[in-house]
């Protein structure tokens, strides 16, 4: 990856990086949501079923640790290892566990209301590097994941 700025691919000289991200990204949601979902009802029954009167609490919980640790262990929830995607740092690394954990927190909290959700969609979607609200703040971005070689 030579060429970049930060550290990650420059947009303009490498668009392969960042093409299609956005509706990657928007296939991700999706497959982490329903992943997540499963997570949460096969859970249920440990907590005695208590945990069905504050799920939603439970939901976030179950998908905070779920995106944390997955984005630790390689840089891509599941939906985004499906889409071929992979969130850097702004050194065009993999995410460690903190950052994993920031990026998470970032994340949920601009789930929690709608203005900062729509400012980070239409982040991604003029943005040059498709990055959203939590990407801006940490200086990651979500990349097609590069081919080993």
């Amino acid at each position: 990856m030579s060429d970049t700025l930060w550290g990650l691919p420059d947009p303009d000289l490498h668009r392969e990086f960042y093409a299609d991200v956005p509706i990657k990204r928007f296939g991700a949601w999706i497959v982490d949501t329903l992943v997540i979902m499963v997570l949460s009802i096969l859970a249920l029954p440990f907590t005695a079923f208590a945990a069905a009167f504050v799920f939603p609490a439970f939901y976030t919980v179950i998908g905070f640790a779920y995106r944390t640790v997955t984005l630790s262990r390689g840089s891509a929830t599941w939906g985004m290892r499906l889409m071929a995607l992979e969130i850097r740092n702004g050194r065009g690394e993999r995410l460690e566990a903190r950052d994993a954990a920031l990026h998470t927190a970032l994340y949920t909290g601009s789930m929690l209301t709608v203005l900062p959700q729509v400012a980070s969609i239409v982040m991604m979607l003029t943005g040059p590097r498709a990055q959203g609200l939590p990407d801006m703040i940490l200086g990651t971005a979500a990349i097609n994941r590069p081919a080993r070689g």
